[in-house]
């Protein structure tokens, strides 16, 4: 399961696909305000989707948390910083705050 949903391809606006606005909020973006959320592979191809920091941060902290709940990794404080994905989630969360 992808951590970060993004929502389809198909449901997207030309300038979100082409990664001119967030995926998810449709603020514009510049290549410094841009996140890549890395490749993904839909029915039409590969394309790159992009958000903006303030929608990153936000769904990264919500992934985190729903992501904490079930992963055995994360329940416990000895074991949580071996998940990489917790642990990536947090970082981008992190990231994106500053």
């Amino acid at each position: 399961m992808d951590a970060l949903q993004v929502p389809t391809l198909a449901a997207l606006g030309e300038d979100q696909t082409a990664g001119r606005t967030c995926v998810w909020g449709e603020e514009p973006l510049t290549l410094e305000s841009a996140v890549d959320l890395g490749e993904r592979v839909a029915e039409d191809g590969r394309w790159f989707p992009r958000a903006c920091r303030n929608c990153t941060s936000l769904r990264a902290h919500r992934a985190m948390l729903d992501h904490g709940t079930h992963c055995p990794l994360c329940a416990s404080a000895a074991t949580a910083a071996h998940c990489t994905v917790g642990r990536g989630l947090y970082r981008l969360q992190r990231a994106c705050r500053r």
